[in-house]
């Protein structure tokens, strides 16, 4: 019988690497606090509609990656693709602003899509999140952009760039998607064959092709900036003003755009510059989608919104994170035979007593050699070694082999704990 396999481009996360995932994760929740925000967390799977009115019809995430299928009730469901849609469905659905004025909710999970597995891009690839309902000011804007920014150095990264432009809102982004036609059919024959068919369903999306065919056409596209009106202008001019005043690092870049139909004036991408990434730099994006509230069933109230996600196994691969420090372990070893059950349960009750203190206990049961059982405990990185064999029980004992200084100690049964909590301080 043929070995299963994992689907292609969803990948297992081995013990020896999930606790830097479990790093990562708790840094980004440690950082969202400290700016306010509560974690949320929404289903994997969502209603199609919720994604084809969200995202947008017109995008590659909706017209190419969704995994889609039909419930038993024939109902038409996606594994999600992004967060943002889901979040704000979810605070559509709880009446979330209607309990306080401004939603600030932080999130991480799994997202799917049906492309081509490539470095650091996966069918099944990690997110986490950040989104703010309520809240139209630059400033909340500018403060978004200072947690990305926050998180990634606490991270520990430094080759990274920020870069942030504006789509300005719907009529400022009309007269740019119609410059963009004007500027990309004069020179159709140029672009590659998926540009083209972009052209008449989202330009915007050009913008963001990587096809050598189009660098030329996109040199000379014009810039969004140009289009904007005076109060999408003004918006950026103070979002800008208040990274300057934080000190937060940008650069504008006019020729950013993002995929999906939602977002409106400010959008930002942080890419990774060290080269660790090669051409799929993008660490992830976000930005402000006042309208999304709306076309996902809001009453026709406005409700405006801003956020970002990371791509988890992006910023892995670009500056790993530190695998966390090596906890205190113990391993209790049980010096008995298969018929000397006195002594295995002695030692049961011995590690129970040690994980109510709190400490990491291993305790192998098959009655293997006291040979083996060291042998394990010096290959998990155990500090202490708690021996129980027929004589200790009699005698009320344990033997506690300290392996960093190489010493034995016959400690009383009721004081083993305490014995421990002391070493345990002297590896701190």
């Amino acid at each position: 019988m043929a070995l299963l396999q994992a689907v292609t481009g969803m990948n297992d996360v081995l013990p020896a690497e999930a606790g830097r995932w479990r790093s990562l994760e708790a840094r980004f929740f440690e950082t969202a606090a400290r700016y306010g925000f509560r974690e949320v967390r929404t289903p994997l799977c969502e209603y199609t509609e919720l994604f084809s009115r969200g995202v947008g019809e017109g995008t590659d995430i909706v017209e190419k990656e969704m995994y889609v299928f039909d419930d038993r009730g024939g109902r038409a469901l996606a594994l999600r693709p992004e967060g943002t849609a889901s979040a704000v469905r979810c605070a559509l659905e709880h009446a979330a602003l209607e309990r306080e004025p401004v939603v600030r909710w932080a999130y991480a999970g799994a997202m799917f899509r049906a492309e081509k597995p490539a470095r650091g891009r996966f069918r099944q690839f990690h997110q986490v999140g950040a989104e703010v309902y309520g809240d139209a000011s630059p400033a909340a804007d500018a403060e978004v952009l200072d947690l990305l920014v926050a998180f990634l150095r606490s991270l520990g990264l430094g080759a990274f760039e920020l870069r942030v432009n504006s789509l300005g809102q719907r009529g400022s982004r009309q007269r740019y998607r119609d410059a963009l036609v004007a500027h990309f059919s004069a020179v159709a024959q140029e672009l590659s064959p998926e540009s083209r068919e972009r052209l008449g369903r989202n330009p915007l999306r050009i913008l963001d092709s990587k096809d050598p065919r189009d660098q030329t056409p996109k040199l000379t596209a014009p810039s969004v900036l140009d289009h904007l009106d005076d109060e999408d202008r003004a918006h950026f001019a103070r979002v800008r003003a208040y990274l300057d005043a934080l000190g937060t690092p940008y650069r504008v870049d006019p020729t950013l755009v993002r995929g999906l139909d939602y977002y409106t004036r400010t959008v930002f991408e942080v890419v990774d510059t060290s080269g660790s990434l090669g051409a799929q730099d993008a660490l992830g994006g976000g930005g402000r989608y006042d309208n999304l509230f709306t076309e996902l069933g809001g009453d026709g109230v406005s409700v405006p919104a801003v956020g970002f996600a990371l791509g988890v196994e992006r910023l892995l691969l670009a500056q790993p994170v530190k695998d966390p420090p090596a906890p205190f372990r113990v391993a209790v070893v049980a010096a008995a035979r298969e018929t000397d059950q006195a002594v295995l349960a002695s030692a049961l009750s011995l590690a129970r007593e040690l994980r109510e203190a709190g400490l990491e206990t291993h305790l192998d049961t098959r009655f293997v050699s006291m040979k083996s059982q060291l042998r394990r405990a010096d290959d998990l990185g155990a500090r202490a070694v708690l021996i129980v064999g027929r004589s200790e029980l009699e005698a009320g004992t344990v033997a506690v082999k300290d392996m960093a200084a190489h010493a034995q100690t016959v400690v009383p049964r009721g004081a083993v704990a305490a014995h421990l909590r002391a070493l345990s301080g002297s590896q701190e």
